[in-house]
């Protein structure tokens, strides 16, 4: 870590000890640290209450989900202002916890499971093997299957047991991926590495796939065409073999395969991970506090660290924005699948432009917008705490926060998906190669969609947590480690506000799309 001014640290010690102390005015006028941290908790609570009805979330998956959301009772911008107002209470509540001693232990608990390398072994065996499995299955009946999405292999297995089901055990329990992905067990076994990974790219290619991958689902109907969908799997199969052939299977997978990025990112929050050849738990979503202590992990010029063993997740700016990504493809997906968003398209499309030329700009500005607006918090946090570390150094910092924001967006649109399709999905895995006769389709009470609001506002406040927790790797100073989480925590809010809004909206069949 590059030392701040031990003079500047020590006397913003004793500032952030009078804040706690005898200045807690600024927060709130003559009120205590009791009273603040008691009105914060208030504000919060009363959010929860505030948000805790029924609405439904919208997932790009419309072939095979006809979701519609019931009126919100409430006034939408008191619902979506009381939503924003809970993070920022959040975010003023982990403020009052400066025990540099506690947060550390929060993070850093971990507990061992046992070794189990003989088990890991066997299991990444038998993954590959049902890995390579299904997708050739995908494949086959993508093509010879019903042409009817509800009751096809290839849809179902991709959008209920890959899009949500994988993609939710990933930051619920662990990455599931290594395990199944075929194409790496295959060339790791093959001479590969033809030509060097050029490493000027970093992991810019995974961000440029991720991307186009969400363009693919959003905007071409493989949700409901499931020979389009065969082919696309089977495009993406020939990508994977040939990259990892030609740069190398452990270059290509950990820098440019878009699939294995996803689930790497979404992995990270899981409370499960291999460390050391041991299988060890950890409270979920603290694995994404980084160690910055250490100088010899610092950032290097060109986006890579210097460290040998490669364990931080997120190292350039590159990795910013598979996070950055993975927040916005969710909200972009949320969007175009609502009343509103649809409305708004039709009207755009209305003047005389192309509707493929309206979602590519959509697309691409909104992604620019949501990267632009975490770099720009990083710039405002520099000039707020005088500090000498760099915009890139607090944005690369902060990023992971973001990835539970992601999980929580991911689970409020695609948990209820999930299980409504549940039956479907057991019926086409029992029976591959006939059509389920009968799909059944579970209908859920109107209370499962109370649980949108509580999988996006639970995945903020953890975000602000690790946040916090992030800003005391980075700063000997205690008011330097909370100023510098406030332009993030705006961030934060903008987003969740977006979010709960979208999943406020009734959805519908994206325009021009369906």
């Amino acid at each position: 870590m590059r030392p701040e001014n031990p003079s500047q640290s020590d006397h913003d010690e004793d500032a952030v000890n009078d804040l706690a102390e005898t200045a807690p005015g600024r927060l709130g006028g003559a009120i205590g640290p009791r009273g603040a941290r008691i009105g914060a908790f208030a504000l919060a609570l009363v959010g929860v209450l505030l948000l805790a009805r029924g609405v439904a979330a919208s997932n790009a998956a419309v072939g095979l989900s006809e979701a519609s959301s019931e009126g919100l009772s409430i006034p939408r911008w008191l619902y979506v202002a009381t939503g924003g107002a809970a993070i920022g209470a959040s975010a003023l509540l982990a403020g009052f916890v400066t025990d540099r001693g506690f947060v550390n232990r929060v993070h850093e608990w971990r507990h061992g499971l046992g070794t189990r390398d003989r088990l890991r072994g066997v299991g990444m065996a038998v993954g590959s093997l049902l890995g390579a499995l299904l997708i050739a299955l995908i494949v086959y009946r993508g093509i010879t299957g019903p042409q009817v999405s509800t009751i096809n292999f290839a849809v179902v297995v991709v959008f209920a047991g890959g899009r949500a089901g994988l993609t939710m055990a990933a930051y619920a329990i662990g990455n599931p991926w290594p395990a199944l992905n075929p194409f790496r067990a295959v060339t790791s076994r093959l001479p590969t590495g033809v030509v060097d990974y050029p490493e000027r790219l970093g992991r810019w290619p995974a961000v440029a796939g991720i991307l186009l991958l969400i363009w693919v689902e959003t905007t071409t109907g493989v949700t409901n065409k499931p020979n389009l969908l065969a082919a696309a799997v089977a495009g993406y199969a020939v990508v994977a073999f040939a990259g990892a052939v030609l740069v190398g299977s452990d270059a290509w997978f950990r820098n440019a395969d878009p699939v294995s990025a996803f689930f790497r990112f979404y992995g990270r929050v899981a409370p499960l991970a291999w460390e050391d050849g041991r299988l060890r738990l950890s409270l979920p979503a603290m694995r994404l506090v980084e160690d910055w202590a250490d100088e010899s992990r610092r950032d290097g010029g060109d986006g890579q660290t210097v460290d040998a063993d490669d364990t931080r997740l997120v190292r350039g700016l590159d990795d910013v924005a598979i996070a950055v990504a993975l927040v916005w493809e969710l909200t972009f997906s949320g969007f175009v699948t609502t009343e509103q968003g649809a409305s708004v398209i039709r009207a755009v499309v209305g003047v005389g432009l192309p509707p493929i030329l309206v979602y590519a700009v959509l697309f691409v500005a909104g992604f620019a917008v949501f990267y632009g607006a975490f770099l720009g918090a990083a710039r405002i946090a520099v000039r707020r705490i005088l500090t000498t570390r760099t915009p890139r150094e607090l944005v690369v910092a902060f990023a992971p926060s973001l990835l539970v924001i992601a999980a929580g967006y991911h689970l409020a649109h695609y948990f209820a998906f999930f299980l409504s399709l549940l039956p479907s999905l057991s019926a086409v895995l029992a029976d591959p190669l006939s059509a389920p006769a009968n799909p059944v389709v579970f209908t859920l009470p109107a209370w499962v969609s109370a649980l949108n609001i509580v999988f996006v506002l639970g995945g903020h406040l953890v975000a602000i947590w690790v946040a916090h927790s992030t800003a005391y790797q980075l700063f000997p100073s205690r008011l330097q480690a909370i100023r510098s989480q406030y332009p993030f925590v705006f961030v934060m809010i903008g987003y969740t506000a977006v979010s709960l809004w979208l999943i406020s909206l009734p959805s519908t069949t994206p325009a021009f799309l369906g």
